[in-house]
């Protein structure tokens, strides 16, 4: 009996330490190209020419690579527009998504399965299917080339994932709760905004950063609906063909850097979501 118990917590214990090794790697498969790009940008441009390339701490520590990059025609402007239309479309599709979400969830009507299906065939349709047709439109209205129209567009990309996360979201949460606190005088939108709405709070964040991060790298979309007024992914897009290793290497990162801090500003969200959905 006590080799058993022996045999099964040795077993025990090589599983977890594969899982570990496992988190390890995929840890390193992650972190480690975004501290090279990272240690790249945050160089001098000469130390990023050499070869073989090194990474921090073992090379100069210098801001003339940002500089360099932050210097260069159209950068500024593109950061600013893709900042404003990512938080246009977060917003957009928060508002939208949330009450169709909660329908969907909640109530019970005549092909709630097929207008499920719709949601997520739409967003199997490729890109350019919706850009080239909105690009005609926002033309023949006097919007093409701006913020505005391109946030439409990310909006009607990122829209039918962040109905169907919401909605499942909302799902999750028992309806015995809402009915608990009408019993006890509460109205429905009392009983929604005092019971259900801090529970689904994480979950929300998390299709917020889905909609954030997907609206910052989309590039298709906005090299054909904007001229002038490009967001930053497709300024670096136009001119990578010309530009040196030093203002990829700067870019790349530049456009880590939004969706980084988003995550960690909300993530103790997500770990809120998750203890929700393990328990």
């Amino acid at each position: 009996m006590l080799r058993v118990r022996q045999r099964a917590l040795m077993r025990h214990r090589i599983n977890q330490g594969l899982v570990y090794l496992l988190a390890i790697a995929i840890s390193l498969w992650v972190l480690v190209p975004i501290w090279f790009i990272a240690s790249m940008a945050l160089t001098t441009p000469a130390t990023v020419r050499t070869f073989p390339k090194g990474v921090l701490p073992f090379i100069p520590f210098s801001f003339d690579t940002m500089q360099f990059f932050l210097n260069s025609q159209g950068i500024i402007p593109g950061l600013i527009n893709s900042i404003v239309v990512a938080i246009i479309t977060l917003v957009l599709s928060t508002i939208i998504a949330a009450p169709a979400g909660y329908a969907i969830s909640r109530y019970i009507f005549p092909g709630r399965d097929f207008y499920r299906l719709s949601i997520l065939a739409v967003r199997a349709f490729p890109v350019v299917i919706l850009a080239i047709p909105l690009a005609v439109v926002f033309i023949n209205v006097g919007i093409y080339d701006s913020v505005y129209s391109l946030a439409l567009m990310h909006t009607a990309l990122t829209l039918p994932t962040t109905v169907l996360v919401i909605g499942s979201v909302f799902a999750s949460i028992p309806y015995e709760l809402e009915e608990a606190a009408q019993v006890y005088g509460c109205t429905p939108l009392q009983a929604f905004r005092a019971v259900v709405l801090p529970l689904v709070a994480p979950g929300i964040a998390a299709s917020a950063i889905f909609t954030f991060v997907m609206s910052w790298n989309e590039v298709f979309a906005a090299s054909i609906l904007t001229v002038r007024n490009r967001t930053l992914p497709a300024q670096v897009l136009s001119t990578l063909n010309q530009s040196s290793e030093p203002y990829q290497f700067a870019g790349a990162f530049f456009m880590m850097i939004p969706a980084l801090i988003f995550i960690f500003i909300i993530r103790r969200y997500l770990f809120n979501m998750w203890g929700q959905i393990s328990k």
